[in-house]
């Protein structure tokens, strides 16, 4: 039997009461789009009494047709000693259009004297009132038990009597939150327990992560009864940030038989993901379970000899089945069988008997112990094979270039690169100026290849990093280059390690044309041979 589980998605409220996380109007709008083509249950759109922005969105979402998802709105209890009708927080929700409200109210006696500074009694009148307001305005209540975890620990007796108070009123869900977020699993569990056999209403949980064990705890209280289960997308949140359903969701429904989204949608999960990183401006952690770039990437030999064999024995589940992918990294720590996964993910023919393939292992180890770091750039990768199998052919060499910096009385700098290479056995040179040294030696080496090479000017470099390998040797200690370029289709990064800032940028620019060249290698084909000979990559040295 599959169990429902309701899931209320809160990224566009709780979510962005995280640090860094700012969304405008149009980003949520964008979010509540990816949301409901996931097929989350709920989508807290914000708290309409709150600020202008919060309400504009509420306007805004009705003109979306949402065909899965239903919009929430977020509020509290009507304030102390006054009518709900006459609360100015209830109004703008019954005003924001939506069908489903979410209103948090105390449950932890402390909270009440010491932040409400109420009578316990008119706590509880304040809950079922509003509740019973909204429920009369024909919305969909659900109650969200602020600090009940903690409010049941120093006083169960009270923390009930709130939840019994929502029930009166009308409550369609109560939902228990570990506001503070530093309850174990084991208490959720006795805890959710104990409230399903007490309160006849849906139960929900809300979690926070201030102690790394929101989904842990979303989990357990779920298993306990809870069948409605509130988030954020990624763990954004206050603090160390909430339950994340990029975790929640297919643990529940992959791995103990709850039914989420449907399950044509979990496909979804990944690209989801990354799009609301993106939206958010924040930077995805490539260790994020689930959805990460490394979430099933391989490393250690013996690791990937077994998963070529079996995935299951270094993979918790199948990648795919959340729209992730499997990865093979390859680095110091490689064995033949990186080489081999990552040959056939290249469509290279590799032998493994082939004396060849250790000889690209030993030189790859080499390459990394200088400080070559392959797993970020996967195009300077299979440039180092294929050099490796003879399919690469030079086809220029370096004869020199200078590079020269000049600043001005009024404290401006003027550089220039004079580049000079052997191109099939004809000199050329030429110089260009740039924004610095590294631009302005890849505006001379792209001047120069152009003459042969019109195919050059389609590419460009997109981002450059310079990372200190060893700081103990101040400005003369080793550095690696990394460079991402892109022809407008596809992207791809190369790298180059050196005590030289400037030879290492060189290496990692010649690798990054070179590998483009090689890619585009029909198109390179249509330049007249008398011109320029045939060229498949460039020589790095």
């Amino acid at each position: 039997m599959v169990f429902p589980v309701a899931i209320y998605d809160t990224t566009l409220r709780d979510g962005t009461q995280g640090e860094g996380v700012s969304l405008s109007v149009d980003d949520k709008l964008k979010i509540a789009e990816r949301l409901d083509r996931l097929g989350v249950h709920y989508i807290e759109g914000g708290w309409p009494g709150s600020n202008p922005k919060d309400m504009d969105f509420f306007q805004e979402v009705q003109k979306l047709g949402l065909k899965r998802s239903k919009v929430t709105a977020f509020g509290s209890t009507r304030r102390a000693y006054s009518a709900p009708e006459n609360d100015p927080n209830l109004r703008r929700i019954l005003e924001s259009g939506v069908e489903a409200v979410a209103i948090f109210g105390k449950t932890w006696d402390f909270h009440v004297r010491e932040a409400l500074q109420v009578s316990l009694e008119e706590n509880l009148a304040m809950i079922e009132e509003s509740v019973k307001y909204l429920k009369e305005n024909e919305l969909e209540v659900i109650f969200d038990a602020e600090h009940f975890l903690d409010g049941f620990k120093a006083n169960p007796d009270y923390a009930m009597a709130a939840l019994q108070a929502a029930e009166r009123g009308g409550a369609d869900c109560i939902t228990l939150c570990d506001t503070n977020g530093g309850t174990l699993p084991h208490e959720i569990a006795e805890v959710v327990g104990y409230v399903s056999e007490h309160i006849t209403t849906e139960t929900g949980i809300h979690c926070h992560n201030d102690g790394e064990l929101a989904v842990a705890n979303t989990i357990a209280a779920v298993r306990a009864g809870a069948s409605h289960v509130q988030g954020t997308m990624n763990g954004y949140g206050e603090r160390c940030g909430n339950a994340n359903l990029i975790s929640v969701i297919p643990n529940l429904q992959l791995k103990m038989g709850y039914s989420c989204i449907e399950s044509e949608r979990l496909e979804q999960l990944t690209a989801a993901s990354k799009y609301i990183h993106e939206i958010a401006n924040q930077v995805p952690p490539t260790n994020q379970p689930f959805t990460g770039q490394s979430a099933f990437a391989h490393k250690g030999g013996m690791h990937v000899s077994a998963v070529r064999k079996h995935p299951e024995t270094y993979e918790h589940l199948q990648p795919e089945r959340i729209g992730n992918k499997r990865r093979v990294l390859v680095s110091e720590l490689s064995g033949q069988s990186n080489l081999l996964f990552k040959a056939e993910e290249m469509n290279i023919e590799l032998d493994q008997n082939d004396p060849t393939c250790k000889e690209i292992i030993e030189n790859l180890k080499d390459m990394e112990n200088r400080g070559y770091h392959y797993e970020a750039a996967e195009a300077s990768f299979e440039l180092l094979v294929k050099r490796g199998l003879g399919q690469v052919a030079d086809t220029f060499e370096l004869d020199h270039f200078k590079i020269l910096t000049d600043k001005e009385d009024n404290g401006s700098f003027n550089t220039e690169a004079v580049v000079k290479l052997n191109v099939e056995g004809r000199p050329v040179m030429t110089a260009a100026e740039g924004n610095g040294p590294v631009n302005a030696l890849d505006h001379a080496l792209r001047k120069a290849l152009g003459e042969f090479f019109p195919l050059i000017h389609d590419m460009y470099l997109s981002d450059y990093k310079v990372r200190v390998l060893d700081d103990s040797e101040a400005t003369a200690s080793t550095v690696r280059v990394l460079i991402e370029s892109s022809d407008g289709r596809s992207t791809w990064s190369t790298i180059g390690v050196s005590t030289n800032i400037i030879e290492a940028s060189w290496i990692a620019l010649v690798d990054s044309i070179g590998y483009y060249f090689m890619k585009r290698a029909d198109d390179l084909a249509m330049v007249d041979k008398e011109t320029a000979p045939d060229l498949l990559s460039i020589n790095n040295h």
